[in-house]
């Protein structure tokens, strides 16, 4: 099986990144074309432009924002540029860029998790959605749900979850 990766588009291009796309809808700021050493820049799996300004990359919001973003994927331009995707991920490795700064919530997060669900076969995660008691056990930074009551640290993203 291949694997997919998801980076910065700011860090350094490394030989074992495989197959390098940028999955933003913007060109990220400071970042020379070539410097990027992309293999190719998909657009057309990024969000709405009026989707990516409603989340504003809040993390509160990213539950929701993922939610809503799926359902956007499964537009036909969308679906035909995710199925790109996983051609991309099927010959090699895959590495998802972004410019956004934490790469852990946002389109390319969610694209990961989705491409990874199709090789395995697994459905994609759906977030949101559960009684409001599990709140507590939603990682403030990432939104992933803890498998553990208290829980106090994220299995997703390694940060600390208040109690």
């Amino acid at each position: 099986m291949s694997e997919i990766r998801l980076r910065r588009v700011y860090e350094e291009a490394l030989p074992e990144d495989g197959t390098r796309v940028l999955v933003d809808r913007l060109w990220p700021r400071g970042v020379a074309k070539e410097a990027a050493h992309l293999d190719e820049w998909v657009r057309a799996v990024a969000p709405s432009e009026q989707l990516r300004r409603w989340y504003g990359h809040l993390p509160e919001r990213f539950p929701e924002f993922r939610h809503r973003y799926l359902a956007e994927l499964a537009s036909p331009e969308r679906a035909q540029a995710l199925a790109h995707l996983q051609e991309i991920a099927g010959a090699g490795t895959l590495t998802l860029l972004t410019g956004t700064r934490n790469a852990a919530q946002s389109q390319a997060a969610v694209l990961l998790d989705l491409l990874n669900g199709a090789q395995t076969g697994d459905a994609p995660v759906e977030e949101g959605g559960d009684p409001a008691c599990w709140q507590k056990r939603v990682c403030p930074n990432c939104g992933t749900l803890a498998d553990t009551d208290p829980p106090t640290w994220c299995q997703q993203c390694h940060e600390g979850i208040p109690a």
